[in-house]
């Protein structure tokens, strides 16, 4: 079985982030410092909190519970799965594999970028660590999305995502064999991935090498 990273893996966030930054700012006048700030606060992760702080760092006139209800809704929209990536998965499906999705967020806006991108019902689980107590590289996450998808052998399974430390430091961690999706530094601490590849349509191919899981 494999479980993939959701953003910037199977979804490309970093330009859907950078797409709604943009219309933000404009919408209220901001100059592109401010645009760029917002960008950047939102770069690896955004939760309510992000919002309080943004609202108080430039004054920003809605109450915070409100941008992030409009930046759930604004990001859903912008939010594309690859089509390699869910055509890829539906290979894997069709060859006796079992696809989970392990990521971490809230499970507000986690869950609508799954639905706008497709991907709700294209895997057999979703674990999104705010529903299930534990955020990767926790190995804790990593065994729950295994548990949901139905299996608890980590060493027959893989885990595909583009973060060093969260996705593949951690799949490693919980016993699980791991691809690395190249475009992050590579922390010299960590031990290598089994593989690394620059595409998702890369990692695919090397699971339907590996053979059912």
């Amino acid at each position: 079985m494999a479980l993939f990273d959701l953003d910037n893996t199977l979804i490309d966030r970093q330009q859907a982030v950078a797409i709604w930054a943009r219309a933000f700012a404009a919408d209220r006048g901001l100059d592109p410092a401010a645009e760029a700030h917002i960008g950047e606060a939102l770069r690896e992760r955004a939760s309510p909190e992000t919002f309080t702080r943004l609202r108080e760092e430039l004054t920003l006139a809605k109450p915070a519970a409100q941008l992030w209800a409009d930046y759930i809704q604004g990001i859903a929209a912008k939010v594309n799965a690859r089509t390699e990536a869910i055509e890829g998965i539906q290979q894997l499906r069709a060859s006796g594999w079992t696809v989970g999705i392990l990521t971490n967020g809230a499970a507000d806006i986690q869950r609508a970028k799954l639905a706008a991108a497709g991907l709700t019902d294209a895997v057999d689980a979703i674990a999104i660590s705010e529903e299930i107590g534990s955020r990767k590289p926790d190995p804790a996450a990593f065994h729950t999305a295994l548990a949901l998808c139905g299996s608890d052998r980590p060493a027959e399974a893989w885990m595909v995502g583009d973060n060093p430390e969260g996705d593949i430091g951690g799949a490693q961690q919980a016993g699980l064999r791991t691809i690395w999706l190249r475009g992050r530094p590579w922390p010299q601490h960590l031990s290598p991935a089994h593989h690394s590849v620059d595409t998702i349509t890369d990692a695919i191919q090397i699971l339907m090498k590996e053979g059912v899981q």
